[in-house]
């Protein structure tokens, strides 16, 4: 029987979990989630203390997307009734940035479909992270598809601070889910993005058929791109997706991954991302033992927990929300986890 503790402490060794490891958590029995998580709270509780950093999304320009990619209401094999809009004005992206500093959010996501931005669209974003800067003490993170090292480039030069861009799953199933581009193209905008100087957001989508090795996988394919935040999305199968059929997850089987990756990525912030409401249902709070973010006020095209709630929630553990977030891995908390609500 696997003593989840022994992985926590190779973990704050920065010690690699070996794949029977990796299986092992993935694969817990249910009776012993409360191991698990409290394993994983040491972890998180090393480097994170007992806080949570708030990101807000603002979908920034909606459908349309020339991509097939199969979890993606937006794709163009998707029929997803979903509300479709060109780039929107650069007003609206600046109101969206007070309402995220409003929500006690840290950092605010520009996000748009499609599979490259074109030059005007990187103009008009560059130009709105401008105003934004000037008057809103906010971090600006960007998800816009493939990127080029220029475009990269003139982001940075605007004032944004990070650049999105997920892996979705491992290099071996992604074929599965997409076919217009490969994991090779992603790989290459988070290089144009590291190259300009940007931070580097991305994580993967737990649940759309892939198994655990694919998991396992994309957790130790992140390690190699070292990013600075990871967030990890819990399918909420779309009607019209070529997806929308997949076995649900339930909520062991998010909190399982969440703390496979803490133990992976011991010193990055994990977010719990999209589909969370979906798929832990009440056991969301949970999730916030292994993960040290979290989204506010909805996603791309799915409401999402409004940030008053997110904030109870936080509260209600005993937590507190991040303001001013230090660099990860530089605040080690002093005491021991001794509980799971030590």
């Amino acid at each position: 029987m696997t003593d989840f503790t022994i992985l926590a402490d190779k973990a704050l060794q920065d010690e690699l979990l070996t794949r029977e490891e990796c299986l092992a958590v993935l694969n817990a029995p249910n009776d012993r989630l409360l191991e698990l998580l409290q394993a994983a709270f040491k972890v998180r509780k090393r480097y994170f203390g007992k806080t949570v950093r708030l990101q807000m999304l603002l979908n920034a320009k909606s459908g349309a997307c020339q991509e097939d990619c199969g979890y993606c209401s937006q794709s163009s094999v998707s029929t997803a009734p979903i509300e479709r809009y060109g780039l929107l004005a650069q007003e609206q992206m600046v109101t969206g940035a007070r309402r995220a500093a409003a929500a006690k959010a840290q950092r605010y996501c520009i996000v748009i479909s499609g599979r490259s931005p074109l030059d005007r669209e990187i103009a008009d974003i560059a130009s709105a992270v401008r105003s934004i800067k000037q008057d809103i003490p906010i971090q600006i993170c960007c998800s816009l598809g493939l990127l080029n090292e220029r475009q990269a480039k003139d982001l940075k030069a605007a004032g944004v601070d990070r650049i999105n861009h997920n892996l979705n799953t491992s290099e071996a199933y992604h074929a599965e889910i997409c076919s217009t581009h490969t994991f090779q193209d992603r790989l290459a905008t988070i290089r144009h993005a590291r190259t300009a100087g940007l931070e580097i957001c991305s994580g993967g989508i737990v649940g759309m058929g892939e198994g655990d090795e694919d998991l396992i996988d994309l957790a130790l394919a992140l390690r190699e791109v070292k990013p600075d935040s990871i967030p990890l999305n819990m399918l909420h199968p779309a009607s019209g997706t070529p997806l929308e059929h997949c076995t649900p997850l339930t909520p062991q089987r998010c909190l399982k991954a969440l703390c496979l990756f803490r133990f992976l990525h011991p010193r990055t912030e994990l977010r719990i991302a999209g589909g969370r409401e979906h798929n832990l249902r009440s056991l969301q709070p949970l999730a916030l033992y292994p993960a040290d973010s979290v989204f506010v006020n909805g996603y791309l095209t799915t409401p999402g927990q409004p940030a008053a709630e997110v904030w109870r929630m936080i509260e209600d553990l005993g937590f507190d929300i991040q303001v001013d977030t230090p660099a990860p891995g530089t605040t080690p908390a002093t005491e021991p986890a001794v509980g799971l609500h030590s």
